[in-house]
């Protein structure tokens, strides 16, 4: 008998972690953190302690307590003894850290299935992020009790990539992995085949987006299979139909940056090729540098691999990188200790902020709030700032949003909002709902699950921790 149970995004954006179970199969569909869950009791300079192992986040009930899932070193920390897994995988939808990044706490021999620009990605975060017990997603070094025992390589979490049109097989399970449209690449859902019948996955997935075909072919698929049930995303189930799309996002941003006579500064998450294709193609056409940080260079680069993606590589003829200032601010080769940096430090197409305040008309330059203090450097007085990226939603996005505005307001910026979700809208998403016509629905990863309840079909409350036998 096949069975659900919802450990995480569960009346939440995000934060997936859905175990199906399957005569004696068990897998998981994503393991992801929950952004909402953390933010109740933590924050940057407040983070769960590495020293109590899985401690603070089973106490906080950011994770799951159940048995069989987790490392062996991190149990140690709780004084529990190790257990062999007896989950036979993960399947990851795509590389979002509310979707993967608390993989890192599972076993290291519970193999991890994922796209292959998916693992792109996930290598390009892993290059150049400070390594932490929670974006251990690849690999983790072991923390024993005592630092003598710390001196061991690092341990690679087994990976196993698939395309669309491939079949993987757990056990006694077939999965279908079919693309879909999302705002980060290698993004899918699943039909995954049970001994009750089919049962589908949408991950998450939009129709207003470039790729719109890809989640029609997911859609399709599903139909075809008559699943039992269905497990959808319900991010933006309460938002109406819009004009977004991403050829809006470039028509806008492209008139702001015509009118403006001195620097232009985008930001979005650079995890969205289709966002950096726009803004992008938008610098050729304006005849501007497109100027990226040496972060943005590790994406760009994974992506240019993949030959399906399209993406230049970061050392294209239109592509700078920004050198930032660090240690004694004269950018010597000596102050940069970063390996992603290092590493890329000859360069043929580096640039300072010096020389691009020579002329800043001739450069669009991609920053990120969180490295604001380059405006210092920069003095783009006059310029404009083309916001890319979601509207705040919570409190602590809502002090930051505020701060940012207080940095565009000491160097006179110009504040542009232009947008285009990576979440299917209420309209779309009840029409892709209605054609795949499941006989069984469970709305996950949204924050208003009644609202599915106007649906003319079967539709489960989900409560988390219960079991749904299918």
């Amino acid at each position: 008998m096949a069975k659900l149970t919802f450990y995480g995004g569960v009346e939440e954006i995000g934060g997936n972690k859905i175990l199906l179970e399957d005569n004696g199969t068990k897998i998981f569909l994503d393991f992801g953190m929950s952004f909402s869950k953390r933010g109740l009791y933590f924050e940057e300079f407040l983070t769960p302690r590495t020293a109590n192992g899985l401690g603070d986040f089973l106490e906080m009930k950011l994770i799951p307590d159940v048995t069989n899932i987790y490392r062996e070193d991190l149990l140690e920390h709780l004084g529990r003894k190790s257990e062999d897994p007896d989950v036979q995988g993960v399947v990851l939808s795509h590389a979002h850290a509310d979707h993967a990044n608390y993989i890192s706490f599972l076993h290291q021999d519970i193999p991890i299935y994922c796209g292959e620009t998916c693992k792109y990605i996930l290598e390009a975060v892993d290059e150049q992020s400070q390594r932490s017990i929670e974006n251990e997603v690849l690999s983790f070094k072991k923390r024993p009790l005592f630092r003598s025992n710390y001196r061991k390589p690092s341990i690679k979490r087994r990976f196993k990539t698939f395309r669309t049109g491939d079949k993987i097989h757990i056990d006694s399970l077939e999965i279908e992995p079919i693309h879909t449209d999302h705002s980060v690449p290698g993004a899918y859902g699943f039909i995954i085949h049970t001994s009750e019948g089919a049962v589908v996955y949408t991950g998450d997935l939009r129709m207003h987006g470039l790729h719109a075909n890809m989640t029609e072919d997911f859609m399709n698929a599903a139909k075809e299979s008559k699943p039992i049930a269905m497990i959808t995303e319900g991010t933006r189930i309460n938002i109406e139909k819009t004009d977004e799309s991403e050829q809006k996002v470039y028509n806008d941003s492209k008139k702001e940056i015509l009118n403006c006579k001195h620097l232009s500064i985008v930001d979005f998450n650079f995890k969205d090729v289709d966002r950096f294709t726009t803004f992008h193609r938008m610098s050729k056409d304006l005849g501007k540098k497109f100027v990226i940080s040496f972060k943005h260079a590790c994406f760009l680069e994974k992506y240019h691999k993949d030959k399906k993606i399209k993406a230049p590589d970061s050392r294209d003829e239109n592509i700078l990188i920004l050198k930032p200032r660090r240690m004694t601010g004269t950018y010597i080769n000596e102050d940069y200790t970063d390996r992603y940096i290092k590493e890329r430090l000859d360069y043929p197409n580096i640039i300072t902020a010096e020389e691009i305040n020579k002329d800043p008309n001739e450069y669009m330059i991609v920053l990120n709030f969180w490295y604001f203090n380059t405006l210092i450097d920069l003095k783009p007085h006059g310029g404009t700032y083309i916001h890319s990226l979601s509207e705040p939603f919570n409190e602590e996005m809502e002090i930051s949003y505020e701060r940012m505005h207080n940095w565009l307001k000491h160097f006179n910026l110009r504040f542009v909002q232009s947008h285009c979700s990576g979440h299917i809208c209420g309209p779309d998403l009840k029409e892709l709902i209605n054609d795949i016509n499941p006989r069984e629905l469970y709305p996950i990863h949204t924050e208003h699950p009644d609202l599915f309840r106007k649906l003319d079909m079967k539709t489960t409350m989900i409560k988390e921790g219960k079991k749904y036998k299918l």
